[in-house]
């Protein structure tokens, strides 16, 4: 009798938080991710990348958790009009100097804990994965509606992406890059 009091009490519980908790998908095609990457000294390139999939878990309005996959082979780049410069760059981009897109398709986003929503923003702990080696990152989320919007900034030199960085390589003048690139996410739910 005692275990199948104890087997109601855990089902119910069980049940209470699948109830109170509820996973949601991402709209791929309405959410934006967009990178910026800029020189030491002056210019930068941004563009789009593509969200392959995402869900997010929320419970009482909450971000609980939440994992989004990137598709690092759409990346694009929309500040360069000439064709071929445009060309160029992205394949830069694809190339093992940067994120070796043939190797690693896919960036992993995945929400480990965040805190709960004041004034509609929340802080939110996370690993990011690029190029097979998942990172710690934190960063502000607001909510509007169904709606989620970030600015992320990711240390580039920690995934071993250091193509003109100061950090590693001396003499670079006007060709240094930041080690530091931003993702500027507005993220949409079905």
């Amino acid at each position: 009798m005692k275990s199948k009091l104890t087997l109601a009490i855990v089902a119910l519980a069980i049940s209470l938080t699948s109830i109170s908790a509820q996973s949601t998908q991402v709209n791929t095609d309405a959410t934006v991710v967009k990178w910026t990457g800029t020189k030491v000294v002056g210019s930068s390139h941004y563009g789009n990348i593509q969200l392959q999939e995402g869900t997010l878990e929320l419970k009482k309005g909450n971000i609980k958790s939440g994992e989004f996959i990137m598709q690092m082979n759409s990346m694009t780049c929309a500040d360069i009009d000439n064709e071929e410069y445009n060309k160029k760059l992205i394949g830069h981009l694809f190339s093992d100097d940067f994120f070796s897109v043939e190797q690693y398709p896919t960036a992993t986003l995945k929400i480990i804990e965040a805190t709960n929503f004041k004034d509609n923003t929340s802080k939110v702990m996370a690993e990011l994965t690029i190029k097979g080696q998942t990172k710690p990152v934190e960063f502000d989320v607001t909510k509007k509606d169904n709606t989620y919007i970030s600015s992320i900034k990711v240390d580039r030199t920690i995934y071993g992406i250091r193509y003109g960085s100061g950090s590693f390589f001396d003499n670079l003048g006007d060709k240094a890059i930041d080690n530091i690139f931003t993702l500027d996410v507005t993220l949409v739910l079905k």
